[in-house]
């Protein structure tokens, strides 16, 4: 009998997979395989999982493991996230050095996937060596997030502008300023000056704009850039005040004398 309930599994996974489905719920698997008891179908799922076909990822939620990936013995994050997470039912962005990645900026391979939700706090999944870190925010913003079509349907990533923006804000969670900046001047070559949308500006904090803003202008040289979100600003009448560039060191000393009123309290080393 056991052996039937992974055969009728079996059969059940691979109708998702030709589907381009690459997760499921236990509790889907249940209402489609009526007949099992509960422990017949935990055993199952336990069997599956020994011989690598399944791997659990979080509460009852199973990825499936095609054959090009048992070596791994897990997914690629970009084929399970965008159904994960709707079988969580979180509002979410592929963000930091991740969604860089898929803007163009190759320069740095991320060792861990970073993910924007909302509150509350997700932790974080580590399986088979692949960390995927949820950073949750009170907003997600709809308007800046771009759709990208992988195998297996859509994924969620920020867009260009909103990528730059959460790389200075969360500079501490990809390595630092100089490792920020150094994706950024990749960036910055598909940014538009209309990017810098009043949604935008509304979503970021000011003083992540302030940093940006001379990040641009004094490390990565664009000036035409640097001035479209500038303007961008000034329309939108925020008020400057003065901060430093890297927040946890000492500012006295230093000079601030630029647009943005950024205290230039560290020098930036970038890879460019």
């Amino acid at each position: 009998m056991a052996e039937h309930n992974d055969i009728s599994i079996n059969q059940w996974l691979d109708k998702l997979l030709a589907k381009g489905a690459y997760g499921f719920a236990k509790d889907s698997l249940q209402q489609e395989i009526s007949d099992y008891s509960d422990i017949a179908v935990k055993r199952a799922l336990s069997r599956l999982s020994t011989k690598g076909k399944i791997l659990s990822l979080y509460k009852g939620y199973y990825l499936i493991i095609p054959p090009q990936h048992t070596s791994k013995g897990i997914l690629p994050p970009a084929l399970y996230l965008d159904a994960f997470m709707k079988h969580l039912q979180r509002p979410y962005y592929v963000a930091l050095l991740n969604a860089a990645a898929f803007h163009g900026s190759s320069h740095q391979q991320p060792q861990e996937y970073f993910v924007m939700t909302d509150f509350p706090v997700l932790r974080p999944t580590q399986k088979k060596g692949q960390k995927v870190n949820y950073i949750s925010i009170k907003e997600i913003p709809d308007a800046l997030i771009e759709k990208r079509k992988t195998e297996a349907g859509y994924l969620n990533i920020s867009n260009a502008a909103l990528t730059a923006c959460d790389l200075v804000q969360f500079e501490k969670r990809v390595g630092g300023l100089n490792r920020a900046a150094t994706v950024l001047n990749e960036l910055t070559e598909v940014i538009k000056g209309s990017d810098f949308s009043p949604m935008l500006l509304k979503h970021v904090h000011v003083t992540t704009l302030q940093r940006l803003g001379y990040l641009i202008e004094a490390v990565c040289f664009n000036q035409e850039l640097a001035d479209n979100l500038f303007e961008a600003t000034q329309k939108e009448k925020l008020s400057f005040f003065r901060i430093a560039l890297k927040a946890s060191k000492e500012t006295k000393g230093h000079s601030s004398d630029n647009r943005w009123k950024v205290i230039v309290n560290t020098e930036i080393e970038t890879d460019f």
